[in-house]
């Protein structure tokens, strides 16, 4: 790599992000971009290498030590170094990854507590455009009809979670499968609504103690 001085200016790593963004330079112009210059015996290049090569070398295990004793690089700059990542991992704490629902049987770990109860649970899962998991709420205890299942109950916390698409779950005490003609009703009437608002309803199944069904895949939906 040419040193500082020998490049462009669209080409030097400030001027770079001011053009394009951090995120389109390469690890060793960042740490060039938050160091500004080396030292006499070791340009910025040499000096950012150095460090590059360091953090891939110690993933979990770098510290001040191991940092400021780098050629080129010394107390200062070991400190600016720690400075910025202490302060990027508290503004920007790592992303939790989301499970991804992909088929029915990706909702039932998320239901399991509904299983063998004596009432009905109405259970809303609410999920992103990848199909990835936000929240899992219990929404209605009771029986399910038009009157204790409303479709604003349903989707008030889906709105507010910016979800694209919800899954909805519900047990039978009974221990029968088969969906009842309110099952069927509430369905349709929760797909028409989530039409209107923008939010699919991806499926609606029934739990019980002797397994599940879909109503998407009886072609309700």
């Amino acid at each position: 790599m040419k040193k500082m001085k020998e490049l462009s200016e669209c080409d030097r790593p400030r001027e770079k992000i001011a053009a394009r963004g951090a995120e389109a330079l390469s690890d060793q112009e960042l740490i060039a971009a938050i160091l500004g210059r080396g030292t006499r015996n070791n340009d910025i290049f040499s000096v950012s290498r150095g460090i590059t090569r360091y953090f891939s070398e110690h993933p979990r295990d770098f510290n001040y030590e191991g940092i400021s004793s780098l050629p080129g690089v010394g107390p200062v700059k070991a400190s600016q170094i720690l400075a910025s990542l202490e302060f990027a991992r508290r503004h920007n704490p790592p992303v939790p990854v989301r499970r991804k629902i992909t088929r029915p049987e990706d909702v039932l770990p998320l239901v399991s507590g509904i299983i063998g109860k004596r009432q009905e649970h109405f259970i809303c899962v609410t999920l992103n455009g990848a199909h990835e998991l936000i929240e899992s709420r219990v929404i209605t205890v009771g029986l399910l009809n038009h009157s204790l299942v409303h479709p604003r109950e349903v989707f008030a916390d889906a709105i507010t979670d910016r979800a694209a698409a919800v899954i909805c779950v519900h047990n039978h005490p009974s221990g029968t499968l088969e969906p009842s003609n309110e099952d069927v009703s509430i369905t349709r009437q929760l797909a028409d609504a989530g039409q209107l608002l923008g939010i699919r309803v991806l499926d609606h199944l029934i739990v019980t103690e002797n397994g599940f069904i879909s109503l998407k895949e009886r072609g309700v939906l």
